[in-house]
């Protein structure tokens, strides 16, 4: 961001002595530092949120491009009629054993129970 060398900082540190004086330096320069630190750890957190923000509603955008709604319709009509086909299948097969039941049953008729 700012392009500062050696030379420019050693004239910074020099002015800084010269006006603050050498027993308050070591405290301004904590004091200074300290601050430092904390301004670039709240830019850093800014950027992450910022970041992360942009990631979410980059992740909405595809999701709803994507649009799975049509797809889950598409299978759920696709999964009815396999069970519908299958259930008319059985229904099929079903016929013919519940009318060779309804045959070898006894139709209500007397029957002598003394032979």
């Amino acid at each position: 961001m700012f392009d500062i060398g050696f030379w420019e900082l050693a004239v910074v540190g020099l002015i800084a002595l010269l006006v603050i004086g050498p027993e308050r330096l070591p405290r301004v320069a904590r004091l200074t530092g300290f601050w430092i630190g904390k301004a670039r750890s709240m830019a850093a957190s800014v950027r992450q949120e910022i970041r992360d923000e942009l990631y979410a509603e980059e992740i909405r955008q595809t999701l709803a491009q994507q649009s799975p709604p049509e797809e889950l319709n598409r299978l759920v009509e696709e999964t009815s009629s396999t069970v519908q086909s299958a259930s008319d299948a059985i229904e099929e097969v079903a016929k013919p054993v519940e009318a060779g039941l309804k045959e070898s049953r006894p139709t209500g008729s007397k029957q002598s129970h003394d032979e």
